[in-house]
């Protein structure tokens, strides 16, 4: 690391070079770390693909393959898909309902309310 404290002799050359190239280190490394900002949910999704292939390595190690290790996956994803289905189906069916519902009940309080003119806005 270069660069230091400014010691008693602070007006030496030498010391104020230091403080110089300090300066211009700290600034480098604020301008590189400005430079290379992540955005969080391309990490996110970094991680969740690390974190994949890890398991996906594992399963291979355990199965001898990752002939074998693909077939579990498949087998394991087929299940899941095949349980989830009627809940998905059944929740969009009642998210459905629920909005015919409300709209129903819009309606019905829209026509059962009076009718009034429409306030303006201009001075009299």
């Amino acid at each position: 690391m270069t660069g230091g404290r400014l010691d008693t002799d602070s007006n030496s050359a030498e010391a104020l070079e230091r403080a110089d190239i300090r300066e211009a280190y700290e600034r480098g490394r604020k301008d590189q770390r400005a430079s290379r900002k992540r955005h969080p949910i391309l990490m996110t999704f970094t991680f969740i693909a690390a974190a994949v292939g890890v398991v996906l390595m594992a399963l291979a190690a355990y199965n001898g393959s990752f002939g074998r290790a693909g077939g579990v996956v498949d087998n394991n994803l087929a299940v899941a898909a095949t349980q989830a289905e009627p809940v998905v189906r059944d929740a969009a069916s009642d998210a459905g309902q629920s909005l015919r519902e409300a709209g129903a009940s819009i309606t019905d309080r829209t026509a059962e309310a009076p009718h009034q003119a429409p306030a303006t806005d201009t001075p009299r």
